[in-house]
């Protein structure tokens, strides 16, 4: 398992996003504790949170101008589409591929991230005023 420990190292800077990465890191380590009769409905609840905090972070990336908002929000497609995949393989009763996803995968990929693109549009977005 990789859980992830939130601490005020993973913060950026901008209230929403804080907030919202926060609850992912609660939301992801459920996924990897939780029972496999429990998956399913963590699973949704992840998917949702994670839709609603892609859009918050896409409309402050249009409201903002930033300059790379087509690569960032390309990965936010990208990791949608992979989300909906590993739905429709937990839908299929594929447990064990979304298991292994959601132990390995989604906590690299977030940490990628939050390192990376969150972090650039974070700074650009402080820099015009947001907070």
């Amino acid at each position: 398992m990789s859980l992830i420990t939130w601490t005020d190292v993973m913060k950026r800077g901008l209230a929403f996003q804080d907030a919202d990465h926060k609850k992912s890191v609660a939301l992801m380590n459920t996924l990897q504790t939780c029972s496999d009769a429990d998956l399913p409905l963590a699973f949704t609840k992840h998917a949702q949170s994670l839709r609603d905090h892609l859009e918050r972070e896409n409309e402050l990336m249009e409201r903002t101008g930033f300059f790379a908002q087509d690569i960032h929000m390309g990965e936010h497609d990208r990791v949608l589409a992979e989300t909906a995949a590993m739905q429709a393989k937990l839908d299929a009763g594929d447990i064990a591929t979304v298991r292994a996803y959601v132990q390995q995968t989604l906590p690299n990929w977030f940490l990628d991230h939050l390192e990376s693109m969150d972090t650039m549009t974070a700074m650009f977005a402080k820099r015009q005023g947001e907070s």
